[in-house]
């Protein structure tokens, strides 16, 4: 599968990876690039990452979904396959205005498997059909 991100964004957490691996710590040039990269959403994107708001969802057919803890409590099950997030701010800032590369839980789940902290829960195929229906209605 070809990645959605730029190849820089692809490198910057390939980078956060190697030093959150040997420091289990991000230094301050890559928390500057990744402001840089992503904007604003960057700090509230750490945030969900501090807060372990992202789950990793995943079925014996080897089907993944991702669920992030919004900061309103909100709970939003997010697809890396896809590059898909049903809140607002994906809608608006990255399909419609086409202002950003990704919301801030898109970001934070893809910071979460950087940095190895993802929450980890196994789900039915039969779950996790029923979560993709839910998830793909109007």
């Amino acid at each position: 599968m070809r990645s959605v991100l730029p190849a820089v964004a692809e490198q910057l957490f390939r980078d956060i990876q190697k030093t959150y691996q040997e420091t289990s710590q991000i230094p301050n040039d890559l928390l500057i690039a990744l402001r840089f990269v992503f904007g604003p959403c960057a700090l509230q994107a750490l945030d969900l990452v501090d807060q372990h708001s992202v789950t990793c969802l995943s079925s014996p057919s080897g089907r993944k979904a991702f669920q992030v803890v919004g900061g309103s409590g909100t709970l939003y099950t997010c697809f890396l396959s896809c590059h898909y997030c049903p809140c607002p701010a994906f809608a608006y800032t990255v399909l419609r205005r086409n202002e950003g590369l990704l919301c801030k839980h898109i970001l934070a789940v893809y910071l979460c498997q950087a940095m190895a902290v993802t929450q980890q829960e196994s789900v039915s195929d039969q779950q996790m059909s029923i979560l993709l229906s839910r998830t793909s209605a109007p």
